[in-house]
């Protein structure tokens, strides 16, 4: 172990004694022990809301795919529709063409 591990080391087990020794007295202890909890508390409520707010995210995502799918779903359906058509036009065009050049 080096100096910078062994002063991390000790730093620690100073703050552990203190913290031993204000758990001794019963006033400091409760009240150590409320404010861990009210710390707990608010963590929790905290990690609620940040996972309400990632649901809430993936849902309009969600559905903005959709629609986005949708969209274009229906485009592609239209444009093949016209090709289709546009392709029959074509040749009922030419097909009139033919006739009128070979009659």
């Amino acid at each position: 172990m080096n100096g910078k591990t062994i002063g991390k080391f000790l730093f620690a087990c100073a703050g552990l004694a203190a913290f031993g020794v204000a758990a001794q007295d019963r006033g400091a202890g409760q009240s150590i022990k409320q404010d861990a909890k009210a710390v707990g508390h608010g963590v929790a409520d905290g990690a609620r809301d940040i996972g309400h707010a990632t649901r809430d995210v993936a849902r309009k995502v969600g559905h903005g795919a959709k629609e986005a799918g949708i969209g274009i779903g229906h485009g592609a359906k239209k444009a093949g529709v016209a090709v289709g058509h546009g392709a029959r036009d074509g040749w009922n065009a030419t097909t009139h063409a033919v006739k009128q050049v070979f009659d």
